[in-house]
């Protein structure tokens, strides 16, 4: 029951959202939203958030079984989450969904390593082991840049089984990175410091020289040798944007974001054409943090000069594309107190007077979705307000200026799913997971 002394404008909006009761029906109202889309993007304001992967599994599921989605592409590696595509449409000899995941190694691991993944992809396999075609069954895909190293094995691995005489080029090209040992921030630091030459030309030359022989290596009309080239060729165009990535980190914050979330876009771009060859336009769901889906436009990351997915896919696709964030006001994450730190069980500390958390709290239901594309719900949103963005890192002490922004919701976003208090993710590797004796607070950091 609504507090009486309430803030009138979260009564206002207590009137207009839809609360999310569980049971079969409990998405409706966001399906009814979505209609003939193509591309869904469903966001998360923390990486270590039980309720978040849940709610977005359940609409994931829904959205293949019932709209005819036909992947997941997620905030990930590229060849690590092609190894769950190859287990969840039945073209490896994996036998479990934890053997599948084994291949996240990188920090942070529990964003992908984690009870609710495991469930999703166990039912992804059910589903399309299900399915008479193996054309229809639904995939898994990574967006993001971080595995240099892992995709120049990868591109190695493809050559020596096609062709092995550009596979001993490519390696002769790739053997400029061998210096830093698989440390790609070494790589990055080197260049910027000119302690070593940078690698560009050769990632590059790779790339072209890989794509010159596309009709070479795909001789049949066999899907499966398109799908092997085209994973090879994400891998090289990877190699290419990681190896610029790293070389600009150490110049500016601000030009490595916008790099990085551009190839996200270029990968799924990329995915929507290689899905879409048999006729039909394929469509997507995407999930990745409220920071890469949520319209940059719309809050002072953007104001301050970055893109970001979201809005690269709104410019690209319009209406047909759906943003979808996901906001807590208090509970508990799994979240790092530092880069490449073990995994802690932290205390969301309660949302920050004056932040649309806050706002959602004070109409004391426990989640609910609000439709911002009804004019009127957008109406009650206030013009700029605070917004919470936890990473892989949360750091409480320092909470305001380490994780809060400024954001116009209404713009931002086209539906907000809020759970008020949420719990943690529970990773696959318990033990990793450290408890914190005291809430241990950032500003996109880690995202």
């Amino acid at each position: 029951m609504a507090d009486p002394n309430q803030n009138p404008l979260s009564q206002a909006i207590r009137d207009v959202a839809c609360p999310l009761v569980g049971g079969p029906q409990e998405f409706d109202a966001f399906l009814d939203i979505v209609g003939d889309a193509r591309i869904v993007l469903l966001g998360e304001a923390t990486h270590g958030t039980h309720e978040f992967y849940r709610a977005r599994a359940e609409i994931s599921k829904r959205l293949i079984q019932e709209k005819g989605f036909c992947a997941v592409a997620v905030e990930a590696d590229w060849p690590d989450a092609y190894r769950v595509n190859r287990y969840v449409r039945g073209l490896d000899h994996l036998s479990a969904p934890a053997d599948a995941l084994a291949g996240f190694e990188r920090f942070p691991q529990w964003m992908w390593r984690n009870a609710d993944i495991l469930v999703f992809v166990d039912w992804l396999r059910a589903y399309n082991d299900a399915l008479p075609a193996r054309n229809g069954k639904a995939g898994f895909y990574g967006l993001d840049l971080y595995s240099l190293y892992a995709s120049v094995e990868a591109v190695l691995a493809y050559l020596e089984s096609v062709d092995i005489e550009a596979a001993r080029q490519a390696r002769h090209r790739y053997a400029c990175f061998e210096n830093f040992r698989g440390d790609p921030q070494a790589y990055g630091f080197s260049i910027r410091f000119d302690l070593a030459e940078h690698c560009e030309d050769e990632a590059v030359q790779q790339l072209v020289e890989l794509r010159r022989h596309a009709a070479d290596y795909v001789r049949t009309d066999e899907r499966a040798a398109e799908d092997e080239f085209f994973f090879a060729e994400q891998n090289a165009r990877l190699v290419r944007n990681a190896e610029a990535y790293y070389r600009e980190m150490y110049r500016g914050r601000i030009s490595s974001w916008n790099l990085r979330d551009r190839h996200m876009a270029e990968t799924l771009e990329a995915l929507c054409g290689h899905l879409s060859r048999g006729g039909s336009p394929a469509k997507i769901v995407v999930w990745e943090h409220n920071s890469h889906i949520g319209d940059a436009r719309a809050t002072e990351m953007g104001w301050n000069g970055e893109l970001n997915v979201g809005q690269l896919v709104r410019e690209r696709y319009g209406d047909d594309a759906v943003l979808a964030g996901f906001t807590t006001y208090e509970g508990t994450v799994t979240a790092a107190s530092e880069w490449g730190a073990p995994a802690e069980l932290k205390q969301v500390r309660p949302a920050l007077p004056g932040s649309y958390e806050d706002l959602f709290h004070g109409t004391g239901l426990d989640r609910f979705l609000l439709n911002l594309r009804d004019e009127k719900t957008a109406k009650l949103m206030p013009q700029t307000r605070l917004e919470r963005a936890i990473g892989v890192i949360y750091l409480p002490e320092t909470e305001r200026i380490s994780h809060y922004f400024e954001a116009r919701l209404a713009e931002q976003f086209d539906v907000v799913l809020h759970y008020d208090r949420t719990r943690a993710v529970e990773p696959l590797e318990r033990a990793a997971r450290q408890e914190a004796e005291e809430p241990v607070e950032t500003y996109p950091v880690g995202v």
